[in-house]
C-alpha cells in the first residue's frame, strides 16, 4: 500500500432507518484521528448488508486502504422481534422438557385475570429429553444416553428444523455431557446449526439459560448468513481485513467469535453509542453521564457513573409492564429503551387519547415528510411543520420534502382528536417528550440517582430536537451534544476495545474460598486470552478485571463488586474481609442497608480487554469566524411551552471553539439539529462539543 493512500479505520452502524459510516485515518505520531469521513444512507431491509456496501461506496474510501472494519447491526434483535428466525428444536435433560413454559412466577401484570405467559419459541413437540445428569458441583453422575439421538435427528430432519439448542441442567458447572451430545447431533445433522448452552451462558438458573440458548439458536442461521454475506461482500470490494462485530457488552470481537453466539450481538449498535458517550465524558471531565440516543425507531438511555459503563446479564426481549418477556442471559450494556423515535407513528385510541409509537414508519415508507408514500403522522413530521427542522435540509438536502403529505397526515390526527390542526404537532412532541422522560427516569430517579448530578449526552438523529426540553423537565446539570451526533454510535465502535466477559457460577461461602476463586479466575483467563489471540489481540497488552457476584446467605439475588486481579499480598482472611466489606457497602448503596450475615459467592466474572488504536478526540481547528458568521438566517419555531419565536439559525460547522450562542436558536448540521429554546445558551468547547448549561434554570 502506497503512503499516499493511507490507512483507514472504518465502522458502520445499521439501524432501522439509516445505515451510518464513520472512518478516519490514524496518525500514529499524535494518536489522533485525521481526515474523518462520515456518510449516511438508507437502511436496506431485509438485505441490510447492501446498505453497508452502499455506505462504503458512497463515502469514497478506497477499500484497499481499510485496516479495520467495525460493524454493528440490528439483525439479531430484529429477527427475534419479527419472529423470522429458523425453526428450532430443544434437547434438554430428562424431566426438564417444560422449563420454557414453566418459566418464572414474575408476573408484571399481577391482577390481570386474563394474563397468559409468552408462548415459547420452541413448541412442545420439538422439545426432546436425554437421560444424563451432572450435579451442581460439576461432577458427572450419568453420561448422556446417545442411543436416542438417532430418533431425535430423524424428527429434526422430518420437521425441517434448521437449528437445535442443547441445554442440560448443570452444564454451567461442567459442560462435558453437553459437548458429547453437541458433537453427536452435529455429526448426524449436517447443515443444521447445533448450539449448546455452555457457549451462550455459564451462569445458573435453568429457565434463563434455556431461554437464552433457544434464542441464540433461533437466530444462528440468519446471523451466520448475514455475517458471511458481509464478509464476502467486503472482500469482493477489496477490503483486506475481515469485519469485527460490536458486541452487546461494549466490546468488539472477530466475526467468527461473535457469530458463534449470536445472542452476544443483541444490542450491538446501541452499546457502541454508550461506549462513545463514556469516552467523550472522560475527555471533557464529565464522568457522571446519562446518554440519550434517539433514532428513527427508539429512544435509548443508559447511566454512566465514574466514567464506567454498567454491564448486566438480566436482559430480556419484549419485557414490558404486562409481560416478563424472554430472558437473554448475556452481558449487555445496561440500556433502557422505548419505542419513541423520529419515525414513531402518532395515533389516537378509541378513547380519544393521543399516542406516539411504538410502531415506526421505518426506512420505507418513512415519515410522510420524506415523500416516499408514508401517510401516517410521525414525530419527524411534527418537527418539520413546527420549524424545528428545516424541510429543505432533510439528510443534508438529499431527501426532497413533501410538506403537503406531512400536513395531510397531521390533519387526520386533528380530525380524530377534534382539535385545530396547529395543536397536533405540539401534542405529538409533548407526548414524545413524556415517553422519553419516562425512560430517562427509569435509568436515574428510579434507581436512586439524582439527574442534577449528571450530564445528559445526546446523539442519534433526533437527540438535539428533544434534549434541552427533557433536561429541563428532569433538571439535568447540562446537555452535551458531541460532534457528528447522527453517526455517533458508529464512532463509538472505533473507541471500543476487544473484550470478553466470562462468567462461571460456583456457589460457595466467601470465607475460606480465596484459593478456589483464584483457580476459577485462572481457568477463565486462559480461555479468554486464547479467544482474544484468535481475534488478533496483542497478548502482552491484555488486561483482566476480576469481579464477584455476592449475596448474603439466604438471599436470592446478588450484588456484583470488583475484586483485585492479583493474588492477595496479605493472608486470605484479610483479603476476604476486604472483599466482604466492599460487598456490604455495595449492598447498602443499592438497597440502603447492610446485614451482619455470612457472605456467599455466586458467580465469578472475568472481564478481559485488549486495547485497539483509540482515536483521541481531535480538537476543533479555529476558522477565525465570529458566531454571527455561522448564521444563515432565521425562521419561526414552535418551542412548545416556550411559545413561537423567531429563531436564529446557525450552521454548526462554522462555529469556532469558544463560540457562544443564545436562544431562541437552531443549530443545524447535516441530518441533525439542536433546538435552543429562549433563555438558554450554548458554548462550543475545544473539541467541538456543544455545551448547554441547564442547572439552576428550574431551581
Amino acid at each position: 500500500m502506497s503512503e499516499s493512500v493511507g490507512a483507514y479505520r472504518v465502522a458502520t452502524d445499521v439501524g432501522g432507518t439509516f445505515t451510518d459510516l464513520v472512518g478516519y485515518r490514524w496518525d500514529p505520531d499524535t494518536g489522533v484521528a485525521v481526515q474523518p469521513v462520515v456518510h449516511k444512507v438508507d437502511s436496506t431491509p431485509p438485505d441490510f448488508a447492501e446498505g453497508v456496501f452502499a455506505a462504503l461506496d458512497g463515502a469514497g474510501i478506497e477499500a484497499v486502504a481499510v485496516r479495520y472494519f467495525g460493524h454493528g447491526s440490528t439483525v439479531v434483535i430484529n429477527t427475534l422481534l419479527s419472529r423470522t428466525g429458523a425453526p428450532t428444536a430443544l434437547v434438554t435433560t430428562e424431566g426438564f422438557r417444560d422449563v420454557l413454559e414453566i418459566g418464572r412466577g414474575n408476573r408484571p401484570d399481577l391482577f390481570n385475570l386474563y394474563y397468559s405467559k409468552p408462548p415459547p419459541f420452541v413448541p412442545r413437540h420439538l422439545r426432546f429429553e436425554v437421560r444424563e445428569r451432572t450435579d451442581h458441583s460439576g461432577q458427572v453422575i450419568e453420561a448422556p444416553n446417545t442411543a436416542g439421538l438417532d430418533g431425535i435427528a430423524e424428527v429434526v430432519r422430518a420437521e425441517g428444523i434448521a437449528a437445535v439448542a442443547i441445554c442440560f441442567l448443570h452444564a454451567y458447572a461442567n459442560p462435558e455431557n453437553e459437548r458429547c451430545v453437541e458433537r453427536e447431533l452435529a455429526r448426524r445433522l449436517p447443515g443444521v446449526s447445533v448450539l449448546a448452552s455452555h457457549r451462550v451462558s455459564s451462569e445458573w438458573r435453568e429457565f434463563e439459560r434455556t431461554s437464552s440458548t433457544v434464542l441464540s439458536a433461533y437466530v444462528h442461521p440468519v446471523t451466520s448468513r448475514y455475517v458471511d454475506a458481509l464478509g464476502q461482500g467486503l472482500s469482493e470490494r477489496g477490503v483486506p481485513v475481515p469485519p469485527h462485530l460490536m458486541l452487546s457488552n461494549g466490546g468488539v470481537a472477530g466475526a467468527a467469535a461473535a457469530g458463534a453466539n449470536p445472542l452476544s450481538l443483541i444490542e450491538s449498535g446501541p452499546a457502541s453509542g454508550v461506549i462513545g458517550a463514556a469516552a467523550v465524558g472522560r475527555a471533557i471531565g464529565r464522568l457522571d453521564v446519562v446518554t440519550l440516543d434517539i433514532g428513527g425507531t427508539t429512544a435509548k438511555c443508559s447511566l454512566i457513573r465514574g466514567g464506567e459503563v454498567r454491564i448486566v446479564t438480566d436482559y430480556a426481549i419484549e419485557r414490558s409492564k404486562t409481560s416478563p418477556g424472554y430472558p437473554a442471559r448475556t452481558p449487555v450494556v445496561d440500556i433502557v429503551e422505548i419505542g419513541s423515535g423520529g419515525g414513531s407513528i402518532a395515533w389516537v385510541d378509541e378513547g380519544g387519547k393521543l399516542h406516539v409509537g411504538p410502531t415506526s414508519a421505518g426506512a420505507r415508507p418513512g415519515p410522510a415528510i420524506y415523500g416516499r408514500g408514508g401517510t401516517r403522522a410521525t414525530t419527524t413530521d411534527a418537527h418539520a411543520v413546527t420549524g424545528r427542522i428545516d424541510p429543505n435540509n432533510l439528510l443534508g438536502g438529499r431527501i426532497e420534502a413533501d410538506v403537503p403529505a406531512a400536513l395531510d397526515a397531521l390533519s387526520g390526527i386533528a380530525a380524530a382528536l377534534e382539535v385545530e390542526a396547529v395543536e397536533v404537532p405540539r401534542g405529538i412532541i409533548r407526548v414524545a417528550n413524556a415517553n422519553m422522560a419516562r425512560v430517562l427516569r427509569l435509568v436515574s430517579v428510579n434507581r436512586g440517582y439524582d439527574p442534577r448530578d449528571f450530564t445528559l449526552v445526546t446523539f442519534g438523529g433526533g437527540g438535539g430536537l428533544h434534549a434541552v426540553e427533557l433536561a429541563a423537565m428532569l433538571r439535568f446539570r447540562e446537555v452535551v451534544v458531541p460532534r457528528e451526533p447522527s453517526t455517533f454510535s458508529a464512532w463509538g465502535m472505533l473507541v471500543s476495545e476487544l473484550r470478553r466477559d466470562s462468567h462461571r457460577t460456583r456457589v460457595m461461602p466467601l470465607e475460606g474460598s480465596s484459593a478456589e476463586i483464584d483457580g476459577i479466575f485462572a481457568e477463565l483467563e486462559t480461555e479468554a486470552v486464547d479467544a482474544l489471540r484468535e481475534d488478533g489481540a496483542d497478548v502482552s497488552a491484555i488486561t483482566c478485571e476480576h469481579r464477584l457476584a455476592l449475596r448474603y446467605r439466604g438471599q436470592e439475588h446478588t450484588v456484583e463488586i470488583g475484586r483485585p486481579s492479583a493474588s492477595p499480598v496479605a493472608d486470605d482472611a484479610d483479603f476476604e474481609a476486604g472483599t466482604a466489606e466492599a460487598f456490604h457497602e455495595a449492598h447498602r448503596e443499592a438497597y440502603t442497608y447492610r446485614l451482619d450475615a455470612p457472605v456467599e459467592v455466586v458467580t465469578v466474572h472475568l472481564v478481559t480487554r485488549a486495547p485497539v488504536p483509540l482515536p483521541g478526540l481531535p480538537e476543533l481547528a479555529p476558522q477565525g469566524l465570529a458566531p454571527q458568521d455561522a448564521a444563515t438566517g432565521a425562521r419561526e419555531v414552535d418551542f412548545g411551552e416556550e411559545g413561537v419565536h423567531e429563531a436564529r439559525v446557525y450552521r454548526r460547522e462554522r462555529l469556532d471553539p469558544g463560540a457562544s450562542v443564545s436562544g431562541p436558536a437552531v443549530i443545524e448540521e447535516d441530518a441533525f439539529a439542536t433546538i435552543l429554546p429562549p433563555g438558554y445558551d450554548v458554548t462550543v468547547d475545544r473539541f467541538g462539543n456543544l455545551i448547554i448549561p441547564v442547572e439552576g434554570r428550574n431551581a
